[in-house]
């Protein structure tokens, strides 16, 4: 199928970011010395500007807002079920008793 892609850390995409403003080269130019795809470094620079601090989480972790949204949501569909178990028992124990004349 495709080709294996290669992922980098987020210390290596920090690193480079800086590298990258330190020197004076156009950004084409060091994306090739790293051997990193064309507009790796764009998008990186764009995402360590929105938010410093929880930038490339890495693979299977989540920024903080995102892991409470996530936990929310489990939580929420653990709920409705719940609900509708009961709404389920509600319903069968609210129904008259058939009387049994013919015994």
């Amino acid at each position: 199928m495709g080709a294996n892609r290669r992922k980098f850390d987020g210390a290596f995409k920090r690193e480079a970011v800086r590298f990258a403003d330190s020197t004076g080269k156009k950004d084409r130019t060091i994306e090739k010395e790293l051997g990193v795809y064309q507009g790796s470094l764009r998008h990186w620079r764009k995402e360590l500007k929105a938010d410093t601090e929880h930038a490339f989480p890495g693979t299977g972790h989540l920024k903080p807002l995102e892991e409470e949204l996530r936990r929310v949501k489990k939580e929420r569909d653990i709920f409705r079920k719940e609900r509708d178990i009961l709404k389920k028992g509600v319903a069968i124990f609210s129904k008259k008793p058939k009387m049994y004349t013919d015994l």
